[in-house]
């Protein structure tokens, strides 16, 4: 039994035809998403609670738009509509980014948590109370300065409990990537399942792997909660 299991097992864990194993694929897309989407709602966040209407409803239009659409749309759009347009297919630059499926997976996973990051840190600062920006502005600090130092680092902290729920479903979400082409977890399972016609293993055993390393970013977040949040924990007598 131990052999079979490892047999099924090997193409999501050791390097398959492409070069790279099934499960770095997909760690590969979910880090690259992520920092791509952590780096750009930083600042699409400030700009969806300012008080400039146009900023703010034009952030609120791109949440809105990838937030109410299905992601799985939103990387067909990606990978098969926009390579339609002449502006990709006489663009040598952006002809050959498109033509990768990888590429084009990342873009669609890499705006979508954007939009969803974006929220998440913009409820994250209008939940900050409106005493220390005032005590701030009266020691005579700058507005950068109670971003950068005040205002950013406290809505992170309340912010991580919601984003590690987004980093779990992005996870998840990466199971889309194989529509691209990709050769990730699902892109070896249904491998696997097109080769063995054995259903229940090929998925079974791709289910795991997901879980598995849900559970290590739990773990993971669980202890950086333990400690950036330790702060709101009440005093022991």
């Amino acid at each position: 039994m131990i052999e079979t299991f490892t047999t099924y097992a090997q193409p999501y864990f050791w390097h398959d035809a492409t070069g790279y194993s099934g499960l770095v694929v997909t760690i590969g897309l979910l880090l690259t998403s992520l920092l791509i989407g952590f780096i750009l709602s930083l600042p699409l966040s400030i700009l969806r609670i300012s008080h400039n209407k146009w900023l703010s409803n034009s952030v609120w239009i791109f949440t809105y738009v990838f937030r109410g659409t299905p992601l799985y749309i939103q990387l067909l759009i990606i990978y098969t509509g926009l390579y339609q347009l002449p502006i990709i297919q006489f663009n040598q630059i952006l002809n050959s980014f498109f033509r990768n499926g990888g590429n084009c997976a990342v873009l669609a996973l890499a705006l979508n948590t954007t939009a969803y990051t974006t929220e998440i840190f913009a409820g994250a600062l209008r939940s900050i109370p409106a005493g220390e920006v005032e005590a701030a502005r009266a020691f005579g600090i700058g507005r950068i300065s109670i971003y950068a130092h005040l205002l950013v680092p406290a809505a992170l902290r309340r912010a991580l409990p919601a984003y590690s729920n987004e980093v779990i479903f992005m996870l998840h979400s990466t199971a889309i990537a194989f529509t691209a082409t990709v050769p990730d977890l699902m892109k070896v399972a249904g491998d696997v399942n097109a080769e063995t016609y054995r259903s229940f293993d090929a998925y079974g055993i791709a289910a795991l792997i997901y879980l598995c390393t849900s559970l290590v970013l739990i773990g993971l977040f669980r202890l950086l909660e333990g400690r950036v949040l330790a702060y709101s924990k009440p005093r022991k007598n």
